[in-house]
């Protein structure tokens, strides 16, 4: 005797050895024998032999009609076998009764299964609903298939087109687009970025970057709705200052000037004037919602994606020629030893005789100028010259604080792009690379500055009982990185009792945020605490807080990467093969003259510090990558590596972020900014 069990929903049969109440000895065909439960058996025969049985109840199953078994099966639950009698006849033979049984479990949308071998009809709703499932499944299987054939042809099918930034970066691994990349991918033995620019998905490296970004950070979009700057409703008073703004010609969200009054009198008061938004948007209002959700101006190459509206900005940029509402910080210096006698802030209209552009007067104003060893023949030269000697004296009293000198051993680099009369960049564009030193007599001047403002009002908030943003760093040791949090705690990198950034309300939204709170200190003096906007453990700051600090690493990961790529460009179109560069570690280089970190082979073995030449064998704009081997090692020993200080411990993680794609694709960024490490306004002003 043989029979039929359920091995876990798989249907085998054999030849009976022996037999309990509750189970049996069954050996398989194979020859090993098992013990089935009583209760599993399904059928019990004497013919045909089981391999036959079963292949042959295959085959009859097949020409099971299941909308015909449907209607014949009964409406209460009932046996496979009880079906191949309704379906075939009243004497069904084994081979029927098997192959009702196989057609049963095969088709869950018509028949649910009610215990071993019985089954009850699914209602009419859910055989139709199933149905309809089940022929959606099918056209999308031959619509994947016709769209994978297309793709490896080398054409994108409009569907595929719409989301492919979705399929290579946050993909729905179920959805037919992606399904159809991969599968395209596997047959045509081409890397996905190969494959897509190849169809047409991608027009150009730029495109793919750009619009990269957008995808991930502005998948709205990056228009503005229509808004009105609202009016500052309070009555100003007209300062006696006269202010200048240094700033670079590109710069439209002038956010700070400064002034100084009083030189030759033994007492000076030097100002510094930040733009006022916070006199006008409220928080929660609709131009606040709109900077609240970019939290940042974006910055590239030829262009930048503001955080608030051109037409709101321009209503509060100190721009030359107008009396501008500002929040302004008086510093009283003793003229001669320069040292801080009182502060004080105040609300106020402020005249802005000029808008300073460093990119023109670096050239001119220089340090043999605002010393006197040179003739100073410029505006505001007297007032230039006072804020270089009070800017070199901060500075020097910082690094007592931090310890050593800051370094700025690397230049910073200017991007030009020839746009040939483009609004926006394209990837088309010639591309100039030019350098400027750090630290410049400008840089300086408006750097202490703002250091100086910043951490004066960042005391001045805590004296109060308000919470204001802070950046802090606990020392300058390796791996301790630039925090952002609600308390004053000191700012080692900066050598700083505390830090709050407050100097650019029209660029970055936490500046706004602590600019609401300064204001109402400015009004209320010590009972400010009691209608400031934001109160102590105020969970909107914590929120705005981590929403910012995402925001701004993903947009300086996106500046660190589409500068890469002009920089890749700007190799290919000045056919430059070879680079002078400095090792840094496990094989990464830093080109001498460039703003670019790479791998070179050979340079592996080679101590931090070395001195190369290195040949550039090849570059891919899409990925990122360069590749590239040493040449020859230019000095004899490893130079003395200056900038292996805690001002540069996050440069090799910088260095790897720029560097090669990383794809969401199944096939088989900002580090804190550095200039919270040295002076930080010197990289946003």
């Amino acid at each position: 005797m043989f029979a039929l069990f359920d091995d876990a929903g798989k249907f085998l049969a054999g030849r009976v050895m022996s037999e309990a109440d509750s189970s049996m000895q069954i050996e398989l065909e194979s020859g090993k024998r098992v013990k089935v439960k009583a209760a599993n058996v399904l059928l019990k025969f004497d013919k045909p032999a089981p391999a036959e049985l079963i292949a042959e109840g295959l085959r009859l199953a097949q020409e099971i009609d299941l909308d015909l078994a449907w209607e014949f099966a009964p409406d209460n639950e009932f046996g496979f076998a009880d079906l191949a009698r309704e379906y075939f006849d009243a004497k069904a033979s084994t081979a029927h009764q098997v192959a009702a049984l196989f057609r049963l479990y095969e088709a869950p949308h018509y028949f649910r299964r009610a215990g071993k071998g019985q089954f009850k009809k699914a209602s009419e709703e859910i055989v139709k609903a199933a149905l309809l499932g089940i022929e959606r499944k099918r056209l999308q299987t031959l619509q994947i298939e016709q769209w994978a054939t297309e793709l490896a042809a080398g054409t994108c099918p409009a569907p595929v087109a719409d989301q492919i930034y979705k399929i290579l970066f946050k993909p729905d691994k179920n959805g037919p687009e992606y399904k159809a990349v991969v599968e395209a991918t596997r047959r045509s033995h081409k890397a996905p970025l190969d494959l897509l620019k190849a169809a047409g998905a991608i027009a150009s490296a730029y495109q793919f970057h750009w619009k990269r970004f957008l995808f991930e950070e502005f998948p709205k979009g990056v228009g503005f709705p229509a808004l009105t700057a609202p009016e500052i409703k309070d009555e100003l008073p007209l300062s006696s200052a006269q202010a200048f703004s240094i700033d670079d010609s590109a710069t439209t969200e002038i956010d700070d000037a400064l002034s100084v009054q009083g030189l030759g009198t033994g007492t000076v008061v030097f100002g510094v004037h930040i733009a006022a938004p916070g006199l006008a948007i409220q928080p929660d209002s609709a131009v606040d919602k709109v900077a609240r959700e970019r939290l940042s101006t974006v910055y590239m190459p030829g262009w930048k994606l503001t955080m608030l509206p051109d037409e709101v900005v321009q209503a509060y940029t100190l721009i030359e020629g107008r009396d501008c509402p500002a929040v302004s910080i008086y510093f009283t210096l003793d003229e001669a030893t320069l040292a801080v006698q009182s502060s004080e802030t105040r609300l106020e209209r402020v005249a802005i005789k000029a808008n300073l552009r460093h990119d023109k007067l670096d050239g001119v104003i220089t340090e043999a100028t605002l010393t006197g060893e040179a003739a100073a023949d410029y505006g505001f030269a007297p007032e230039l010259a006072f804020t270089f000697r009070l800017a070199k004296a901060l500075k020097a009293q910082r690094e007592v604080v931090r310890g050593k000198p800051e370094n700025f051993n690397r230049p910073d680099y200017n991007f030009r792009l020839d746009s040939n009369g483009e609004r926006e960049p394209n990837g088309r564009e010639i591309v100039s690379i030019s350098t400027r030193v750090r630290g410049s007599p400008l840089d300086l001047i408006v750097a202490e500055a703002m250091i100086l403002a910043n951490s004066t009002w960042g005391g001045w908030l805590n004296d109060l009982g308000l919470p204001g943003i802070y950046r802090s760093q606990a020392s300058m040791a390796p791996g301790i990185k630039v925090r952002m949090g609600t308390r004053a705690l000191p700012h080692a990198g900066m050598g700083v009792a505390q830090y709050t950034w407050a100097t650019s309300p029209l660029r970055r939204y936490v500046d706004l945020v602590n600019q609401w709170q300064i204001i109402a200190c400015a009004k209320n003096g010590r009972t400010a605490a009691l209608v400031a906007p934001f109160k102590p453990k105020d969970a909107q700051l914590f929120s705005i807080i981590s929403g910012f600090d995402a925001a701004y690493t993903a947009y300086n990961g996106f500046q660190n990467g589409i500068e890469r790529f002009w920089t890749l460009r700007y190799l290919v179109q000045n056919q430059i093969t070879e680079l002078t560069a400095t090792v840094m570690k496990d094989g990464l280089v830093r080109a001498d003259e460039l703003p670019l970190v790479f791998k070179a082979l050979g340079c592996e073995p080679l101590e931090r510090g070395a001195h190369v030449r290195v040949r550039i064998t090849g570059t891919d704009e899409m990925t990122l990558d360069v590749h590239a081997s040493l040449i020859e090692r230019l000095d004899g020993t490893a130079a003395a590596d200056e900038s292996s200080t805690a001002d540069d411990e996050g440069d090799d993680e910088d260095a790897a972020g720029s560097g090669p794609l990383t794809l969401a694709l199944d096939l088989a960024p900002d580090n804190e900014a550095a200039a919270d490490n040295t002076n930080p306004e010197v990289a946003v002003t």
